[in-house]
């Protein structure tokens, strides 16, 4: 290819996106620059964080700058290289963006991987990237649940969610979910072994925490939160003495104009609880060791993980707002390109 597709954040989305906050534009696709080299994009991931990244407000990355590409997690080969550690046609895990060739500077994060090892490359945006490894060490390094505790996941038809459950099975752990909807709590107990899905919808406060407590009436050990709002001041009105709070996502603010926070914080106090600020990307230097496992146990028919594979770069703010409608049915990723 000679033009290089970009989607461009074009103004600050203010609540849900709208197709006015981007722009498609074709431009020379670039040159490698000196120590550096440029990616083939071929697969993107969808994720909910992206939408916090394109606000201007304080976050642990910087926002998006305005004419810039939509930043993603992206999986690639490389067509040009002046980088005596990267060589073309290796294929590369990085951060970079929603177009179809970028440029990646010396000293940047980016890591290899090999395609052999996995179906497809879109793994080392699923199972053996950020969203399985988000679940696995979450669980395995901080919430650590015992053999018979309960662990409670919102948002647990979601990508993440789902890893979560399954992995806290293997883990010995008696598992709850909360999904939108019958067919995903059909999902979580039918395809990952959840031991009770319960559906939050329609459901005031009292009444799902009413619901979950029926479902764990000693109380919830570990919660792995990946909505807040209602659904998350539900949850602490149900928590274990010394249970353990991850905190991952809070997908249900995330184009919320007014943020409502949290109003059961209480609970972490008169229960001795802790909450947990969790960002996969401290462990980046542990990925391989992570993915090892993760994929191990899928080739041991422990773990199940399903992609939302959208394609076309021109499609990617119709793909972006699955997450938001809850129509993605597995981690979602966009399909730029298919390998060189």
């Amino acid at each position: 290819m000679t033009v290089n597709r970009r989607f461009l954040l074009a103004r600050r989305p203010h609540g849900a996106p709208v197709p006015e906050d981007f722009s498609f534009v074709e431009q020379k696709v670039p040159d490698a620059p000196e120590g550096g080299f440029v990616v083939r994009n071929c697969y993107a991931s969808l994720d909910p964080a992206q939408r916090g990244w394109m606000d201007d407000a304080p976050s642990y990355m910087p926002p998006i700058p305005l004419g810039d590409p939509v930043r993603a997690t992206t999986v690639g080969v490389i067509t040009a290289s002046k980088s005596s550690d990267f060589a073309v046609g290796d294929w590369v895990l990085g951060m970079n963006g929603l177009e179809d060739y970028s440029v990646n500077e010396a000293g940047g994060f980016t890591m290899k991987v090999d395609p052999s090892i996995a179906d497809s490359p879109s793994r080392f945006l699923s199972a053996m990237g950020a969203v399985g490894l988000t679940a696995y060490f979450g669980l395995i390094d901080v919430a650590k649940p015992q053999p018979g505790e309960t662990l409670l996941v919102s948002g647990a038809a979601g990508a993440v969610g789902s890893a979560v459950g399954q992995i806290g099975k293997i883990m010995g752990a008696r598992v709850i979910g909360i999904a939108g909807g019958a067919e995903k709590c059909r999902r979580l107990t039918q395809d990952y072994g959840f031991d009770v899905a319960i559906d939050y919808k329609g459901k005031s406060v009292d009444q799902l925490a009413a619901e979950i407590r029926a479902a764990a009436p000693g109380g919830v050990n570990v919660i792995f939160e990946n909505v807040g709002g209602d659904v998350f001041d539900a949850e602490l009105l149900n928590l274990a003495k010394h249970a353990r709070i991850v905190l991952c996502g809070l997908i249900s603010e995330y184009n919320s104009p007014t943020k409502i926070g949290v109003r059961n914080m209480w609970q972490v106090l008169a229960q001795q609880a802790t909450i947990y600020g969790y960002l996969i990307m401290d462990y980046a230097p542990r990925f391989a060791e992570g993915g090892a496992v993760m994929a191990e146990w899928m080739a041991q028919g422990k773990l199940r993980i399903d992609e939302d594979v959208q394609t076309g770069l021109e499609n990617a703010y119709p793909a972006f707002m699955r997450l938001f409608s809850g129509a993605n049915t597995g981690k979602l990723v966009l399909k730029i390109a298919d390998g060189l």
